[in-house]
């Protein structure tokens, strides 16, 4: 909008040929055809004009601009009808035809004269020789021009070939010299009653809420002297009365910049004298603040009181003259079902009742130590929806929230409404909603133009805001009951899904997945391995899957938020502000405004600009705090401008007790499990020996999932240059105690068998060591033998069979029989009497051991045995020691449907045969 004030400027020169049509209003009511005869005489004594943009808020701009021009002109008494009739042209003009409006208010000495163009010349006048004809007044078309017929002293239509200009002319009211506001004359007896002369008290108080002037009418209303009331508080005298809806004490009224009221003030006689109070906020030229008040007898409140302008029906009155429900009076009918729809409703309906340029709705969050904005209209809802701001009163603080409060100049007190910094607005008028003594709300209009509301302004508003506050409060309470409702069941479906699985790396994705986009836009986790580890970003996930990678990008380039284990969600900007500046230093570097060579737009600023729209918004970080550690932190994050809800964040920090306690376990059952698996490879033997002239070939299975060692186990090592010693045994059970017999067995034959001891003896030693283990001991069956080749390519193998299966050969012709007797098993007894047994294989041959978890493999009543075992040997004849030893665990494995539920070890030798 451009506007110019011009005093004592002259009219603008009309267009070569340009008709000036007028409309005159005759008495019979009907409209005559247009003519020109305007009075030429007539001198502008000031000028003001402006321009507005084709959008629909230029309509309530245009409104401001010629109230204020107006009124500073001194004619407030023709200032609502110039305010209608230019708000019905200008949108003629910016909605209707879609063009800039032009608008010119002329000053003469008998009123005022008001152009309003557009730049459609081509739409035509909708009047004809009879006024009927300009059609019904709820028609679209022609409802300006009737209203200029109606309110107008004389108006017209002017058009050129660029330009259609409507004009109306006001006539000023006849009225007294250098009066402002006057009320009618009334006969004597319906004056007000004054008792003698009328007396108004003036009283200053200082900042401190102290008297300190108190003049003479003071002295002959109230009966105190000055010396008596100086330096008392204004409190000890006033008896006031409770204000239905604003709850304001006199301490609150003295701090306004303006107030007008009924209270009481307790004379020197004790009794209460009721009056009429003007209250003025001033400062002296040291700049302390101080309140003139002036009194008089509330029956005498004519002399004070402000004339009260009459207010257009705020809604509709029903049949019998009685006033609609207050509710849907200001809300409308249907009221509507939804909180959003409510507040939305309220805020364009307080726009408009104050006519003003935005409004603003806040509501109370759930422990109501802020408030949070939930609705506007004719702000940057984008930026503002969610904005919170703390409900106590201080320096950058919303110190208005509690009670009505009208500013006049928001320039002049920085700070004072946060909410609309940097919109523009200048003016602002602000009340509560309560209900039962609790602030829950806060409702606010404000206009681009200072001083455009007083104290009657927010009288009107507070009594809207008492008509709506408890619906508004009923909503806000069910929509409350309905997120806890939902935020409980998204946590019992979180808390599922994070105790099923253990693994870390799922549980991260599932975090991730969680919050996006339930709670946020996107998300980072960082994870922290110890206390002297920095943190490290694990994950990350955005709801666009193409914005991930610039996420992750730009997330790595920037120090992670510090671990501090303080709960609840903190705000932290600097993925904003990077992200601003790197697309800001893209941007220019591709238009060749960064010092290197213009070339054009490349490809690559479009990810960086949508990085930084996608982090641009409120970004947060809560601390996962598992068993008093700080293990990592969730971080997340809005697009540009957006906030995250109290609610929200409160859910958040739920979720992330939770996946905290889940990431630790899972990092535990990690660490447990890798520690598991190394103690368990330390278990098995390093490797199979290579044997000159022997085929050696082992296939080992533990049972259960994650077991590498259980309570078979087998070993094959070298014990001097031409003896090897091979074992095969099991132990009692499964699981950790049989692995530790199992552990304490190998590596007690390995030592013993070094030490020249025989086979036999051996064993016996192993027995008696396994004794001694006590409790922890375990019964134990075990093949052990040695093993020497022969020069004349057989093998000798000494045996001893000590409780375990027996061992099977396989000779060349395909007969399969035991090779060894059995003997006590390992574990039970102390004194063992074992011998050892000595079997030759001849070339060609094969000794297979296996362990029980073989032969008792199970198929419902069915088992596999020793005979089974032995007739699947047979087939075996010609296969090398691998063959054989894979032949035997497939028919094992095929014997059952049911994976199996004992450890297996098989060990095939077989001597090859001479070539």
């Amino acid at each position: 909008m451009t506007t110019g004030l011009i005093p004592g400027g002259q009219p603008p020169e009309r267009p070569k040929g340009a008709r000036m049509p007028q409309q005159r209003r005759e008495r019979d009511g009907h409209a005559a055809l247009p003519v020109d005869n305007r009075p030429r005489s007539s001198v502008i004594t000031a000028r003001a004009a402006a321009s507005f943009e084709p959008v629909g808020r230029s309509v309530a701009t245009a409104r401001s601009f010629v109230r204020d021009t107006l009124q500073g002109w001194g004619f407030a008494d023709i200032v609502d009808d110039a305010v209608v009739l230019t708000s019905e042209l200008v949108t003629n003009a910016v909605v209707h035809a879609g063009t800039h409006a032009d608008v010119l208010c002329l000053r003469t000495e008998d009123g005022v004269r008001i152009e309003v163009a557009d730049r459609y010349p081509e739409r035509e006048l909708p009047v004809q020789s009879a006024a009927i004809a300009m059609g019904s007044p709820d028609r679209e078309g022609g409802r300006g021009l009737q209203l200029c017929a109606a309110l107008a002293a004389r108006w017209g239509v002017e058009y050129t070939p660029t330009h259609k200009n409507v004009w109306f002319q006001l006539d000023l009211p006849e009225r007294p010299v250098g009066t402002r506001a006057a009320g009618p004359s009334l006969p004597a007896d319906l004056l007000p009653l004054a008792d003698g002369r009328v007396r108004v008290a003036v009283v200053q108080i200082d900042r401190e809420g102290a008297i300190t002037s108190w003049n003479e009418d003071a002295e002959e209303l109230f009966g105190y002297s000055a010396d008596q009331v100086t330096g008392k508080p204004l409190t000890d005298l006033a008896a006031w009365p409770h204000t239905p809806g604003t709850s304001t004490g006199i301490v609150e009224a003295l701090r306004l910049s303006r107030w007008e009221g009924s209270y009481g003030i307790r004379g020197a006689d004790g009794r209460v004298t009721s009056v009429y109070a003007s209250h003025l906020r001033v400062r002296d030229t040291g700049g302390e603040p101080s309140t003139v008040c002036l009194l008089v007898r509330d029956h005498e409140r004519a002399v004070l009181q402000t004339p009260l302008r009459v207010p257009a029906s705020d809604g509709p009155q029903v049949s019998d003259g009685q006033s609609a429900d207050p509710f849907e009076v200001f809300i409308g009918s249907p009221a509507p079902d939804d909180l959003d729809g409510l507040l939305q409703r309220t805020v364009e309906r307080a726009r408009d009742m104050l006519d003003g340029d935005s409004a603003f709705l806040l509501l109370a969050t759930d422990d109501e130590t802020e408030l949070e904005v939930r609705a506007s209209t004719g702000l940057p809802s984008a930026r503002q929806r969610f904005a919170r701001v703390p409900v106590e009163a201080g320096p950058g603080r919303y110190g208005s929230a509690r009670m009505p409060a009208v500013h006049d100049d928001l320039t002049a007190v920085p700070g004072a409404v946060p909410l609309l910094a940097g919109t523009g607005m200048r003016s602002v008028v602000t009340v509560p909603l309560k209900v039962e003594g609790r602030l829950t709300g806060s409702l606010g209009v404000a206009a681009e133009a200072p001083g455009r509301y007083s104290n009657e302004e927010a009288l009107r508003l507070q009594f809207a805001a008492d008509r709506i506050a408890l619906a508004v409060e009923s909503a806000r309470l069910g929509e409350l009951e309905r997120l806890r409702r939902g935020s409980l069941s998204f946590l019992v479906e979180a808390s599922d899904l994070l105790a099923g699985t253990l693994d870390r790396d799922q549980t991260l994705a599932l975090m991730a997945q969680m919050t996006v986009p339930t709670l946020a836009t996107w998300c980072a986790v960082y994870t922290i391995a110890d206390q002297a580890s920095d943190p490290y970003l694990s994950y990350v996930l955005h709801e666009d899957e193409e914005l991930i990678d610039g996420i992750k990008s730009l997330l790595s380039k920037i120090a992670p938020p510090d671990p501090v284990p303080t709960p609840g969600a903190r705000v932290w900007t600097a993925p904003g502000e990077v992200a601003h500046q790197a697309a800001l230093r893209t941007s220019m570097r591709s238009l060749g405004l960064a010092g290197g060579p213009p070339h054009q737009v490349s490809s690559g600023i479009g990810p960086t600009l949508a990085t930084a729209s996608a982090v641009g918004g409120e970004t947060v970080v809560l601390p996962l705090v598992a068993r008093n550690r700080v293990i990592g932190m969730l971080t997340l994050g809005k697009p540009t401008d957006e906030h995250f809800r109290q609610e929200i964040l409160e859910l958040a920090e739920d979720l992330s007790r939770r996946a905290a306690l889940a990431l630790d376990n899972a990092r535990l059952y990690s660490e447990r499990t890798a520690i598991s698996q190394a103690l368990q490879r330390s278990l098995l033997p390093p490797g199979t020996p290579h044997i000159e002239g022997v085929e050696v070939e082992v296939i080992y299975r533990a049972a259960g999932e994650g077991n590498e060692v259980g309570g078979d186990f087998y070993d094959v090592f070298p014990i001097s240059d031409d003896a090897y010693g091979f074992a095969i045994g099991d132990v009692c059970g499964t699981g950790p105690n049989a692995a530790a017999v199992t552990g304490l067995a190998r590596h007690a034959l390995r030592l013993l068998a070094r030490e020249g001891l025989s086979g036999p003896a051996v064993l016996e030693r192993l027995n008696s060591a396994i004794l001694d283990e006590g409790s922890r001991s375990r019964f134990l069956t075990l093949l052990y033998g040695e093993m020497r080749p022969q020069t004349d390519g057989s093998a000798e193998l000494k045996v001893v069979c000590a409780g375990h299966p027996l061992p099977l050969r396989l000779r060349q012709d395909g007969t399969v029989e035991p090779a060894a007797e059995p003997q006590p098993l390992l574990g039970v007894i102390e004194d063992l009497e074992l011998y050892e047994e000595t079997v030759t294989l001849d070339p060609g041959d094969v000794l297979l051991c296996v362990t029980d978890g073989v032969t008792e493999r199970r198929e419902g009543a069915r088992m596999l045995g020793d005979d089974g075992l032995a007739d699947v040997l047979t087939t075996c004849t010609g296969l090398t020691a691998g063959a054989v030893a894979s032949r035997i665990m497939r028919a094992v494995e095929r014997f059952a449907s049911d994976a199996p539920s004992d450890d297996m070890a098989i060990l095939a030798m077989r001597v090859p045969e001479l070539q």
